[in-house]
């Protein structure tokens, strides 16, 4: 893990996450993740089958991050729109249970891929405002 992990304490620390991680886009490898996270378990395939450019799959079967099974609510990863954006929700763990769902944003920002997990209650807008601001930051700076 390297300064990439600076990045994953900026995005924890206004408490709107529980867990956040950066992915390297020319290798598809985790570069950083919150520790004791989630995201800080997730595999290579799963990592591929995210980034990869085979969306129906994704679409119909939902993704899995870190072995936290997750439905995908909006993708925008790979459109013309100047979004590259993807919305998820955790799925729940069990029929008829309680446990909270959570909202999941990922946004590329050339050359890594942002993770975002909210907090219980935090909407997905919220998350994509953050994932774009430290997107704009990473590109400016990367420009520099």
């Amino acid at each position: 893990m390297s300064g990439w992990q600076e990045y994953i304490s900026s995005l924890m620390r206004d408490g709107l996450c529980c867990d956040a991680a950066v992915i390297s886009l020319a290798h598809q490898q985790l570069l950083a993740a919150h520790p004791g996270g989630v995201l800080a378990n997730m595999t290579q395939l799963e990592i591929q089958a995210l980034l990869g450019r085979n969306r129906h799959t994704l679409l119909t079967k939902g993704a899995t991050l870190g072995g936290l099974r997750c439905l995908v609510i909006r993708d925008n990863l790979y459109t013309d729109t100047h979004n590259y954006t993807m919305d998820l929700r955790t799925k729940q763990q069990e029929e008829n249970s309680d446990t909270c769902t959570y909202a999941i944003t990922v946004a590329l920002a050339n050359p890594v891929c942002l993770i975002l997990v909210g907090q219980k209650g935090i909407q997905g807008g919220t998350l994509n405002l953050k994932a774009f601001k430290m997107v704009r930051y990473i590109k400016d700076s990367m420009h520099q």
